[in-house]
């Protein structure tokens, strides 16, 4: 299972300072001679992996993204200043194609992973290196080029951070539906959801998580019963497992206990992978008992699970409990390792602060390997 969360976006390298036609003018300097400065480089736009990011939700915002331009080459020899670079921060694991032609740039898979996405102009050139000994006042000059311009697509390859399990009818659709903008069918038959249903809880901004219902989870999953086959292996490609059991079944449904029982007994038989996987229960459909008697089946679930976990009483229709549940569950990934961030082995030392903006030199090494090609690519104008 994997989900993909796009947006286009427009990047718009700074273009290069013009050079400068200046001759020097001085009282009481007989001579002078061409003394116009270069223009100066114009900023590139780079983006750069941001671990503390989730979903590419906030471009759909902010699309448009421009570097400075370089200044202008002045009289007496003066350089142009150099644009300032623009520094797009990404969630880790995006891909990155030309929208024009959809070639793949490169991708950002690490945090800080620093990838060149449009080059900024080269700056112009002014008279004063323009002077030969057969040209002793040259009046020309070089125009700064332009910097690229490209539409971007972004392509979030994202595992879910968050998977939620449990028997068909616990709600799972339920709960997307109320915590997120995604509108999953939801009805009152089991098997309803037939394949997984995927929606982008938003808190604020930089705060934002992936929720992923995986269907077809009966008795027997682990062994081709239902849908389990299919779906289950994705299940430890997330990095939290919500555990919904429905504490007022219907008439013919398994009791609390043994809907519990199920599900973890199907993830054990998957693999130790599964089975260790940091796991929350979550008690669903509160609403259909009295207060008392949800209190008192959540305590007996607990004892008799002899579980340590956390534990969350909700109800998925009436949004009962439900903020809190996300709010944890959102300190909680901040909190885990990140799916691309590399394991740090106990010996070694800690990974160095990056700086906010790195300048271009420390940029330049980093990025050969990471674009599509060395040179340049066409830019497009934008409209």
């Amino acid at each position: 299972m994997k989900f993909v969360d796009e947006a286009e976006i427009r990047v718009e390298a700074g273009d290069g300072g013009n050079g400068c036609v200046s001759f020097r003018r001085e009282r009481f300097i007989p001579k002078g001679g061409p003394d116009g400065g270069d223009g100066g480089d114009g900023g590139s736009v780079y983006l750069i992996g941001d671990p503390g990011l989730n979903t590419l939700v906030d471009f759909r915002h902010s699309r448009r993204h421009r570097a400075e331009r370089g200044r202008d080459g002045m009289g007496q020899n003066r350089t142009g200043r150099g644009g300032e670079d623009k520094w797009i921060q990404v969630p880790l694991g995006t891909r990155v194609l030309d929208a024009e032609t959809n070639e793949l740039i490169g991708e950002v898979l690490t945090a800080d992973q620093q990838l060149l996405v449009a080059q900024g102009g080269f700056h112009g050139i002014g008279n004063a290196r323009y002077k030969s000994s057969t040209n002793r006042a040259p009046r020309q000059s070089k125009p700064g080029t332009p910097g690229e311009r490209r539409r971007l697509k972004l392509e979030l390859i994202l595992l879910a951070d968050v998977g939620l399990v449990g028997l068909p009818n616990a709600g799972k659709s339920s709960l997307i539906r109320k915590v997120s903008s995604a509108r999953p069918r939801v009805a009152d038959y089991p098997f309803t959801t037939l394949y997984p249903n995927l929606g982008v809880v938003s808190l604020g901004p930089r705060q934002s998580f992936v929720i992923a219902d995986i269907p077809g989870l009966i008795a027997g999953a682990a062994d081709g019963a239902g849908l389990g086959t299919r779906f289950l292996k994705h299940l430890s490609r997330t990095r939290l497992l919500l555990h919904l059991v429905d504490i007022a079944p219907y008439e013919g449904s398994p009791a609390p206990l043994e809907q519990a029982r199920i599900i973890t007994q199907e993830l054990a038989a998957h693999g130790e992978e599964l089975a260790t996987k940091e796991r929350w229960l979550v008690l669903n459909k509160a609403d259909l008992l009295e207060p008392e008697l949800a209190t008192e089946v959540q305590h007996r679930l607990i004892d008799d699970l002899d579980w340590t976990g956390p534990v969350f009483t909700i109800s998925a229709v009436t949004g009962a409990g439900t903020d809190a549940l996300v709010g944890a569950v959102m300190q909680r990934l901040n909190a885990l390792q990140h799916p691309f961030e590399p394991r740090q082995e106990a010996n070694s030392p800690p990974k160095a602060q990056p700086k906010a903006q790195p300048s271009a030199s420390e940029v330049s090494d980093n990025t050969s390997t990471e674009t599509s090609t060395s040179e340049p690519s066409t830019w497009h104008p934008l409209d």
